[in-house]
């Protein structure tokens, strides 16, 4: 047994001084607290890492298919009325949504920004006395109330009992509606007055569309919208004025749900016109994102880069509509977020790597001034430092 103890003893890499032949100096005692300090702070630096998850990044190609995107909004347009603001959708697919109302909040402002009114667009409508029926006579009190659409039914026996229903039957037949005071429904509604009762007024519109995930654009503009010819034109006539200012400052824009370290380019983004008329364009590119948690918990979102443009009016121009238009594709990349955290493997690794490293590079420092000095000292003793 003492055969193999001792040689077990002859294998030991770390043999031992005795302690009387040690040497301390001062020079040492400072590089050990140095050294120890230092190593202090790379291991709370260590440790920080251990106990925060880390985000690893990839891009791969984006294969998912018949995923619709989410466009979520809020822009405010300080000198352009509720009541002639309009928002379409459409996509190179086709699909076109036209005059959208559902899911849109519109907040009349005042001019120093002040909320007068926030109404759900497109819900409710006043109550008219004795309007004029389709056949020509009054409401009275035995009938039920169908209003003309003025030439736009798209059956015979189709109503329209407001203001609204009108605009909207001419808009499907694609015509312009260029004196609405001529229209039962929208004089008695006051569809003038009220344009003119917010005149000086601006809007805030907010909400959130959902698209098709192909390339399209969403615009917000002043008038009802059309095909004529097959181009998309605003029905501006009913409006009686010359020129629209499209001033506007983007409160938020995000395409998909937020995911943390996400950066929107246009939050907070304020624009104001100079020229009389024009339409400002942004060009988005939008990449596909996913972000994944240390809980495995999945979001599906994603970022985007923008750049924009402002062409002014030209007369008699069908494509120059006043409005702000926002003109997005998709990448075919996909970037992929994953938290996780560090193993506790890999800490320990880095924790020894730090000890050693320090303590090997102190000893390396404290030998080279500890023989120094010697040196020097010995040269002093024999009269050869100079």
């Amino acid at each position: 047994m003492d055969t193999l103890f001792n040689k077990l003893r002859n294998l030991d890499a770390y043999p031992k001084i005795n302690e009387d032949f040690y040497s301390r100096t001062l020079s040492g005692g400072v590089i050990t607290i140095a050294s120890s300090i230092f190593m202090l702070l790379l291991f709370i630096s260590e440790l920080r890492l251990y106990l925060h998850a880390v985000t690893e990044t990839k891009l791969v190609v984006d294969t998912s298919r018949g995923e619709t995107l989410r466009i979520n909004f809020d822009v405010t347009f300080p000198a352009l009325p509720c009541s002639i603001l309009s928002l379409d959708a459409m996509d190179i697919s086709g699909e076109q949504h036209l005059d959208v109302k559902h899911d849109i909040i519109k907040k009349r402002i005042d001019a120093h920004g002040n909320v007068i009114e926030a109404r759900q667009d497109g819900i409710g409508a006043p109550v008219i006395e004795k309007p004029l029926q389709r056949h020509g006579g009054r409401l009275e009190h035995n009938e039920t109330y169908c209003g003309s659409c003025y030439g736009a039914e798209s059956s015979d026996d189709a109503c329209c009992n407001n203001c609204e229903e009108v605009r909207e039957a001419y808009r499907k037949k694609g015509w312009g509606l260029s004196n609405p005071d001529l229209i039962d429904q929208c004089k008695r509604e006051g569809f003038l007055q009220r344009i003119k009762d917010e005149e000086g007024e601006g809007c805030n519109i907010y909400g959130f569309l959902e698209v098709n995930k192909v390339a399209g654009n969403f615009h917000f503009a002043p008038g009802k919208s059309f095909q004529q010819s097959n181009v998309h034109v605003h029905d501006l006539l009913a409006f009686q004025k010359d020129s629209f200012n499209i001033s506007h400052k983007i409160n938020r824009l995000a395409y998909g749900d937020y995911f943390p370290g996400v950066v929107n380019p246009l939050d907070g983004v304020q624009w104001m016109q100079e020229s009389p008329s024009g339409m400002y364009q942004y060009f988005i590119k939008v990449v596909p994102t996913v972000y994944t948690d240390v809980s495995r918990n999945t979001i599906q979102s994603n970022q985007f880069s923008v750049t924009e443009h402002f062409r002014s009016a030209e007369v008699g121009r069908l494509q120059s509509i006043p409005g702000v238009f926002f003109f997005y594709d998709l990448s075919p990349i996909k970037v992929t977020f994953t938290e996780e955290h560090v193993s506790f493997l890999h800490f320990l690794t880095n924790v020894c790597a730090i000890v050693g490293g320090i303590f090997t590079v102190s000893g390396i420092l404290d030998s080279f001034i500890y023989h120094g000095q010697r040196a020097i000292k010995k040269k002093i003793e024999l009269g050869k430092f100079s």
